[in-house]
């Protein structure tokens, strides 16, 4: 029955266009066969001939038709007379009545009659002079209806384009306007990702795959009395791979998957939004057991009542309150499970977040040193890396880096190797990228002059310096004069990934961060508007010690720090004037502090400052190894520490390398000795 089903579809569909065809042809048809040209067609003459043949007898009737034409019926002998001979009627069609042999047309109706009239009397002639009025009935009417045949044509071809969506713009699919934009995946056309695909997120992957696992097998999980969750929602910063996790879902079940944008349900018509939501559900349930992805769901899902400018028929809460009622109504389906991703949790409706609708909040955050690591592994598959590649130093380069941001860096690292001629992408390339992401495109042609040159150089070596000699301050990567982006200079860092930080850590960044100002005061003895960046890090910073964390002892443990996003619609300040002066107070003496601080360590290092920014001067870009030559190694604990950690790690991938060479060795000597041992076989 099945196949018999298949090919009752596929059988060929009647199109409109053919009916319309085939009834402007039978109207064509009509004019053409009823009207003037007849059924047969006469011989044409003229009237001198017409003349002739009337005063030799030839002429049985002359039908004068519509006062204009002549027709000429012959009698029988003439028909047979040889010079009548192809005047004889040919009918297209077998008909009974007789066709006229001669047709013509005339002038003046008076005169053609007055001459056949007078022709007649003077030869005594029997023929015949009628009068006939022709009209093609269906001809008249098919001109009479045209234009309205037009006019409904014209209309059900625009409203079929309208209806179908072919005809794009805003109003492309006027008909289509309630019905929702979900695009179903299809895993067998489109781009298939797997969990394979997504690195790192294994907390995050775990939930997924649960949810995987149960639309797969409900009964190893209903058989205990467990419920399938009705949502999961997918919370974190952007870039970290919210998106794929999404599409890693959509490549592994096995069941429908409807994937849009929170903004698909917003449009300028009241009720569409309420509309497209139920059409999405009511799909998704007749497809059940499925999943509903919605992306950036902050565009319809955010806190409502908060927004009083828009009115009280709001058609973003309207879609909202019609969203919370399919995730969780009277008549919601067990079977529809909806995932949803947002980067601002935080103003998402507090009826959205409860349980039983979204019952699983999974947090993907920016990826560690390991999971960058698994990240730089997937996306350097593709690419034709060098041999002496080290991926966990690449890891190691990028703190702070999201996962869409490791994938820019593996595609411009690319593009700068082949931009160079290479043959691969090695280590360099890597790094070249990095300070291309971060600071910027290199502006090599930018003018500057040997002044400002000299004061970013000073600037520049007084944060190198500062940060050498302050304990928990990043560790410098390098330092360029170079002009970057809107930077004259820059310095790169490495950032120790701490989950806690202890004041004297930021006390220390801040003083790191003020280096350069610091410098600019011991050596020129003025100030330069060269430090507005670092200005606006140590301020941020001061203030979040004092307002947020509580690190301040004037102010004490208080924070006015509000994670609900409710502090933002308001428009008075948590804490009194009194208390904003003391809150100011206590950042501008914590910047001032360790802006002294600063200027005291540089003073004490003024000729090694005065070394480090001669030498920045010469090479444009120092590294690391420049600081050691210049300050000697660190003392710190935690450098020494590294330094054993990292002299640890090197011994072991030595040692791994020469436990692989001696593997390598003994498969080769096993098959020789196979390879002798047949030899003698034979």
């Amino acid at each position: 029955m099945k196949k018999e089903d298949k090919n009752l579809n596929n059988k060929p569909k009647l199109n409109p266009y053919w009916i319309y065809g085939t009834i402007i042809a039978i109207f064509i048809g009509l004019q053409l066969f009823s009207g003037g040209m007849g059924s047969t067609t006469a011989k044409r003459t003229t009237v001198a001939q017409f003349i002739d043949y009337l005063k030799q007898g030839d002429v049985e009737k002359i039908q004068i038709v519509n006062k204009r034409e002549a027709k000429i019926y012959l009698t029988s002998e003439a028909q047979k007379k040889e010079i009548h001979k192809g005047s004889i009627p040919k009918s297209m069609f077998p008909t009974v009545t007789q066709g006229a042999n001669y047709s013509f047309e005339f002038g003046s109706l008076d005169n053609f009659e007055t001459q056949i009239t007078d022709t007649i009397k003077e030869n005594n002639l029997d023929t015949q002079l009628v009068f006939d009025t022709e009209q093609n009935v269906w001809g008249d009417l098919f001109l009479s209806l045209l234009p309205f045949i037009l006019i409904i044509g014209v209309w059900i071809f625009i409203m079929r384009r309208m209806s179908s969506g072919a005809g794009g713009g805003a109003g492309g699919q006027i008909f289509n306007i309630g019905k929702s934009k979900a695009k179903l995946f299809d895993e067998k056309t489109d781009t298939k990702t797997s969990f394979k695909d997504v690195a790192g997120l294994e907390g995050a992957k775990e939930e997924i795959q649960e949810i995987v696992d149960f639309l797969r097998n409900p009964e190893k999980y209903t058989s205990l009395g467990g419920k399938i969750p009705k949502g999961a929602l997918l919370v974190g910063p952007p870039g970290t791979g919210k998106t794929l996790l999404a599409k890693a879902v959509a490549g592994e079940a096995k069941v429908p998957f409807f994937s849009l944008s929170g903004s698909d349900f917003v449009e300028m018509f009241v009720g569409v939004g309420a509309s497209r939501v139920r059409d999405l559900f009511k799909q998704a349930k007749e497809k059940s057991p499925a999943i509903i992805f919605i992306d950036e769901i902050d565009a319809i899902g955010r806190a409502r009542g908060k927004n009083a400018m828009s009115g009280s028929n709001d058609e973003r809460e309207n879609t909202l309150n019609q969203l919370l009622t399919e995730m969780d109504g009277f008549g919601t389906n067990t079977n529809v499970i909806v995932l949803a991703a947002t980067n601002r949790a935080d103003v998402l409706d507090k009826a959205l977040m409860r349980a039983g609708r979204f019952d699983r909040q999974i947090y993907v955050d920016l990826p560690d040193v390991n999971e960058r690591k698994e990240i730089f592994e997937v996306h350097l598959r593709p690419i034709k890396k060098a041999e002496d590649l080290d991926i966990d130093f690449l890891s190691k380069q990028t703190p702070g880096f999201s996962g869409a941001d490791i994938a820019n860096v593996c595609n411009e690292a690319a593009l700068i190797a082949a931009r160079q001629g290479k043959k691969a992408v090695g280590k360099q390339d890597f790094l070249d990228a990095v300070d291309r992401i971060v600071g910027g495109l290199e502006k090599k042609n930018k003018i500057i002059t040997p002044a400002e040159k000299r004061a970013v150089a000073f600037h520049e070596a007084g944060h190198a310096t500062v940060s050498w000699m302050l304990e928990h301050a990043a560790p410098l990567v390098k330092v360029t004069i170079v002009p970057r982006g809107r930077s004259l200079g820059a310095a790169w860092y490495l950032p120790e990934e701490r989950l806690i930080v202890h004041p004297e850590q930021m006390l220390d960044e801040m003083c790191a961060a003020l280096g350069g100002r610091a410098a600019e005061k011991v050596i020129f003895d003025r100030i330069s508007t060269g430090a507005l960046s670092d200005l606006e890090k140590v301020t941020k910073q001061a203030r979040a010690m004092v307002t947020i964390y509580g690190l301040s002892d004037k102010v004490g443990n208080l924070t006015y720090y509000d994670s609900s996003g409710q502090s933002e619609y308001g428009f008075t300040k948590p804490y009194s004037e009194q208390t904003a002066e003391l809150i100011d107070r206590e950042i501008s003496e914590i910047i001032e502090t360790q802006y002294q601080r600063a200027i005291n360590l540089l003073k004490e290092n003024k000729d090694k400052l005065t070394t480090l920014a001669e030498v920045l001067l010469e090479k444009e870009v120092i590294f690391k190894d420049n600081l050691e030559k210049i300050f000697g190694k660190r003392g710190f604990a935690k450098d020494i520490q590294d330094e054993e950690d990292l002299k640890k790690e090197t011994a072991k991938k030595e040692e791994e390398k020469r436990a692989a060479e001696k593997l390598k060795a003994d498969k080769e000597e096993e098959v020789v000795e196979n390879i002798a041992d047949k030899n003698e076989e034979h």
